[in-house]
């Protein structure tokens, strides 16, 4: 008769099927959980469902203590935001800023594992030019204040913008911030250098298809088979609008000297309804959009700008959110129905993480004697835009991205057989 385990061993034993449970999580999927509705599960049933997902970190855009106390000790990241409303009190004092971490932030951390707050949501749209002036003093308050409870570094701050901040978007080598806001950017940006906090950006291909609903606009938005637009500037072309947006945001931060600011997705999704004249809002595309991104994410094959690594991103929405104004998709971007199961399948689960990315990769042509400085494709955006490239050099080739591909892939793989062979090794140890 075998006998029975030791303590320790089981303890270790423990900690290996763990990890395996970690190892099927991935940190650079977050969701957003929008509140903006009358019929939304307890917080408790949320934070189970998350673990069953390989979601890593969730957004919220305010700080609900009930959310933040059910997710604690679950190990997902924590985004919390302060209110638009909350902007001109920071910014004019440090102590108000004080206060707010401490009810907060300090009660749930760290056994709530909040990584980040986000001060203000889009503001350099929607907010008036006093707000807009406001925003980054209250940004520097919040700082302080986490400075002087020892969380400094340990907890990021930052802003949510819209894609609105780009003056100009094709092709994504001509990447450039609206120069009505520059100013107030630069010095944002120079914040976030030097604390060392993300760009927290908006890029929706669903609302750049609504202006050019044409088949092939739409294939390159879900990341489906298509021809590609090429970007004169890098000889680079396309094969996704996401990565066409996204690296139109890292060029406009490079042309700033900003190369070292990471950048981070804070929101994208695909509603799957929509009114009579929102194109392409089907379960059946936002089933394409949300499990090609998420597919492509995990493939770490990154963008053309960005190789072997994926942004950050966080899908909206975890729930639709039935209270909202506006049209009919306002209130149907979710992934899942309130009753806990999904819409459709995005890819998210644990137990039904699919293989990677099929869509195509980007191609860098080889490079021109003379490379074209106009006459740039067209790539639309929920953004205004011009068609003036500039040239900069290519990138790395296509089997470089392949590669990183396949190399994801086998480390997940190496991964779980490591942990199965050392459970059963140290099973075999306690027999």
């Amino acid at each position: 008769m075998a006998s029975p385990p030791s303590t320790a061993a089981g303890y270790i034993l423990l900690l290996l099927f763990h990890a395996a449970d970690v190892a099927r999580s991935q940190s650079y999927i977050g969701v957003n959980y929008g509140m903006v509705a009358d019929n939304l599960p307890p917080p408790s049933a949320t934070a189970k469902l998350l673990q069953s997902t390989s979601i890593g970190k969730v957004r919220l855009y305010g700080a609900d203590p009930a959310i933040i106390k059910a997710l604690a000790n679950t190990g997902i990241g924590i985004t919390i935001g302060a209110a638009n409303g909350d902007i001109p009190a920071m910014a004019a004092d440090v102590n108000f800023a004080k206060g707010w971490i401490g009810s907060n932030v300090l009660p749930y951390y760290p056994a709530s594992k909040i990584i980040l707050i986000n001060v203000g949501n889009e503001v350099l749209q929607y907010g008036t030019p006093e707000l807009k002036a406001q925003l980054l003093p209250a940004m520097k308050n919040v700082q302080t204040a986490l400075d002087e409870a020892s969380l400094g570094g340990k907890i990021k701050v930052s802003t949510v913008h819209s894609m609105s901040v780009l003056g100009q978007s094709e092709p994504p080598s001509a990447g450039r911030f609206d120069p009505n806001v520059g100013d107030l950017l630069k010095g944002m940006l120079e914040f976030n250098k030097a604390t060392g906090s993300p760009f927290m950006i908006n890029p929706y291909p669903f609302f750049a298809y609504q202006t050019d609903p044409r088949p092939e606009t739409l294939a390159f938005c879900l990341f489906q088979p298509n021809a590609g637009r090429p970007d004169s500037g890098t000889n680079i072309k396309y094969m996704n609008m996401f990565d066409a947006q996204v690296d139109a945001v890292r060029s406009a931060l490079n042309a700033m000297a900003f190369n070292d600011v990471e950048i981070v997705v804070a929101e994208t999704g695909w509603p799957y309804k929509g009114d009579v004249a929102e194109a392409g809002a089907t379960v059946e595309n936002a089933k394409a959009y949300n499990g090609n991104l998420v597919a492509r994410l995990r493939s770490m094959v990154g963008t053309p700008l960005m190789p072997g690594k994926s942004v950050d991103t966080y899908l909206f929405a975890l729930y639709d959110e039935d209270l909202k104004p506006g049209k009919l998709s306002e209130k149907a971007f979710g992934i899942y129905n309130v009753d806990l199961t999904p819409i459709y399948d995005a890819g998210l689960s644990k137990s039904s993480q699919g293989d990677l990315a099929t869509a195509p990769t980007p191609i860098v042509s080889p490079p021109a004697d003379a490379p074209a400085t106009s006459g740039g494709t067209t790539l639309p955006t929920n953004s205004s835009t011009t068609t003036t490239p500039s040239s900069t050099a290519s990138r790395d080739s296509p089997t470089a991205r392949v590669n990183a591909s396949k190399n994801a892939a086998s480390l997940d793989k190496i991964g779980a057989s490591f942990v199965i062979v050392v459970s059963l090794a140290v099973v075999s140890m306690m027999l």
